[in-house]
């Protein structure tokens, strides 16, 4: 690594909850001078993913879920923490089933990159799970009340700004995943 790039001086663990932990990093910018920063980790976590679900009827799967963080309804894509040590891509199929009732007979990769830089070091792979059949409800986690949202291909834009217009918040990841997405889909 060159001498002038930014590196890592030191971590350290400031609490440690049941699925978070909050760290205060020390490290040396790039003009050699000693920074600090907060940030938070995943416990028993090797990864996040979303999945932008595709009906065999040309319909985009939403849910709208209830999250503290933000004290409201969010509009967004089934996600999930992969946190059983299985691979990103089990671990899309497994949140697709558990939040949804739905299976993918196809799974393609779209993207992946950091959440929030600047507050985590998050990873996030976005897949699209085409021709999903609805199989059954899995085993959600008690804490997720969702409600399914099934929006045509072409009314996607409208229904969102709809949604948005009744109170509930609009993940931004929505609207970059859709265009990804669209790369895949056969129905413009």
């Amino acid at each position: 690594m060159p001498e002038d790039l930014p590196k890592l001086i030191s971590k350290e663990i400031v609490y440690e909850g049941k699925f978070l932990r909050f760290v205060h990093i020390r490290y040396m910018d790039s003009s050699h001078i000693e920074r600090e920063w907060e940030t938070f980790e995943r416990i028993n976590c090797n990864g996040i993913v979303v999945i932008v679900p595709v009906t065999r009827e040309k319909e985009f799967l939403l849910i709208k879920q209830f999250r503290p963080p933000v004290n409201n309804y969010v509009i967004e894509f089934p996600a999930g923490l992969n946190d059983k040590g299985e691979s990103l891509i089990d671990a899309a199929k497994r949140e697709l089933i558990e939040e949804t009732g739905y299976h993918a007979e196809e799974m393609i990769f779209l993207a992946e990159g950091p959440v929030s830089s600047g507050a985590s070091g998050e990873v996030l792979t976005a897949f699209l799970a085409k021709n999903i059949d609805f199989k059954g409800i899995g085993n959600r986690d008690e804490t997720e009340e969702i409600e399914i949202i099934k929006v045509p291909f072409p009314d996607i834009e409208s229904r969102l700004s709809s949604l948005g217009s009744e109170g509930n918040a609009i993940d931004l990841k929505i609207y970059g995943l859709i265009e990804l997405a669209r790369k895949h889909l056969p129905f413009e």
